[in-house]
């Protein structure tokens, strides 16, 4: 008897010895049940201002304040987002480096000959945050009022319009194509590094005009220092009412940039729950609101929804990529 409850108390001893050795060997794993239990790296991969950073750090704050630990945004820039996102495939699964990035993310690795990370392979999507129309906007000194006056001035002189991109593969890029290839004319396409100094160039008139998320026109188009012709939303936007929409002239036109959230590939599925649910969370309060009131369309939806909107987004992007031709530069 003695003997028959020594070997069982050896027994659980030695399950509970292999149990604590395992959650040593996983780290990731342990620390689910406690995370965040220390500061979380939020990188945001470009450099601050514009969109993606305004949108990037409110939702930081707002995680910070429901969790109680400090969320540290990093913009790490370079390779139009590929440094900090690669930072993060290669970073350890523990949920304590975080990727805030937009759709630029899935579609430059179909830009360029060699990405550095897949996708799919090295990324945990995790939440979709919001999604953003894009604003067509054009220099003052072209003298045109709509999307139809663009359509007709740019047929009359071919390729002689100039349009920016802030990037290769960028959201605006891909936008400007679909609208070129769905209204029937050409446009000479001007690359920058960043959408500040294409701003800067379409107010001075060196270029006649420029896609971009709304939110980074709409001030110097109230201020008059350009014009936006029309949003790529379905519907019209509540912050412009009097702007129409690119499908009232192009029936069917739509196209967004969106923002998410990922983290390293095998993310715990407790970690990956626990973010998603953050972030619904803060989509449902106060920052609800404040996205909206900037022309923001509101994200959602389970990690699964996410999955699944990403998939569907990347192979239209995909079929504009391949069908205009776009490469880096």
């Amino acid at each position: 008897m003695n003997r028959s409850r020594f070997l069982r108390a050896g027994a659980a001893s030695a399950c509970a010895l292999a149990t604590a050795v395992l959650g040593l060997a996983l780290p990731g794993t342990a620390s689910a049940q406690t995370w965040p239990a220390r500061p979380v790296k939020f990188i945001i991969p470009f450099p601050p201002g514009g969109t993606l950073d305004t949108v990037g750090r409110l939702l930081a704050q707002k995680l910070g304040e429901q969790t109680g630990q400090t969320f540290i945004v990093e913009n790490r820039a370079g390779g139009n987002g590929m440094v900090g996102s690669d930072a993060v495939a290669k970073a350890p699964a523990d949920g304590y480096t975080l990727l805030f990035n937009a759709s630029t993310f899935t579609t430059t690795p179909m830009t360029v000959k060699s990405a550095p990370y897949d996708v799919w392979r090295d990324f945990q999507p995790i939440a979709l945050v919001a999604k953003a129309p894009l604003a067509v906007s054009v220099t003052n000194g072209l003298p045109v009022q709509d999307i139809k006056g663009l359509i007709a001035r740019a047929k009359a002189n071919p390729g002689k319009l100039t349009f920016a991109i802030g990037s290769s593969g960028s959201a605006g890029n891909l936008a400007t194509e679909l609208l070129a290839r769905s209204g029937g004319f050409d446009v000479t396409i001007v690359p920058y590094k960043g959408t500040a100094p294409a701003f800067q160039d379409l107010i001075g008139g060196q270029i006649d005009g420029f896609v971009d998320p709304l939110l980074g026109a709409v001030n110097f188009h109230k201020g008059g220092k350009l014009r936006i012709l029309a949003v790529t939303s379905k519907a019209r936007v509540p912050t412009l009412p009097d702007v129409p929409t690119v499908g009232e002239s192009i029936p069917g036109f739509e196209f967004y940039s969106w923002y998410g959230l990922w983290g390293p590939a095998r993310l715990p599925a407790e970690v990956t729950a626990r973010l998603s649910a953050e972030v619904h969370k803060a989509l449902a309060g106060e920052m609800r609101d404040k996205l909206v009131s900037q022309g923001l369309l509101v994200g959602g939806g389970s990690v699964e929804d996410f999955q699944k909107f990403q998939r569907e987004d990347m192979a239209r992007s995909q079929k504009i990529v391949t069908e205009a031709g776009i490469r880096a530069e």
